[in-house]
């Protein structure tokens, strides 16, 4: 960058005051501030571009390696699964009892596999308080909110008339 110092800026401001003249410096130096200001911007704006253009470079090439990496266990996986498949369908297969008649399996005097699953019949979409309702009960919470004139006329001795 050019280097400014104060001997030269004082002598670009008197040559800038014998060319110009007293009377347009101020709008002169405020349009030349204007300018530097949006030379500064634009210089400012294309680093945060290159900024970007490189860190979105650094993400595809992270991408494409987890990826690969995603890849790669994926296939192991597979192979571990297919070989331990493999092993168990062998095991199966020679795990049959000499002592079984030919009409007999293994699985005979086992229990029954459990019944599928049952749904609760619960409504989920209800709206349930955190406190259960026995702990209500027992130590007096209302459960059911009434309004004043309703408790007032739950409450109100048998004898009494209202008055309207």
């Amino acid at each position: 960058m050019i280097d400014f110092g104060f001997d030269k800026l004082a002598l670009i401001g008197a040559v800038a005051l014998i060319v110009i003249g007293p009377e347009k410096l101020p709008k002169v130096a405020r349009t030349v501030g204007h300018l530097f200001g949006k030379a500064q911007r634009y210089v400012a704006d294309v680093k945060a571009e290159v900024n970007r253009s490189i860190e979105l470079d650094e993400l595809k090439k992270m991408k494409t390696e987890f990826e690969d990496a995603a890849r790669n266990v994926e296939q192991t996986v597979q192979q571990e699964m297919g070989a331990a498949s493999a092993a168990f369908d062998q095991d199966w297969a020679t795990a049959a009892s000499p002592g079984l008649e030919s009409g007999a399996s293994l699985h005979d005097g086992l229990m029954p596999p459990p019944a599928s699953y049952k749904h609760p019949k619960k409504n989920w979409r209800l709206k349930r308080g955190a406190t259960p309702q026995w702990y209500k009960q027992r130590n007096g919470i209302r459960a059911k909110a009434q309004s004043g004139a309703a408790r007032v006329a739950r409450f109100r001795p048998p004898g009494l008339k209202t008055a309207r």
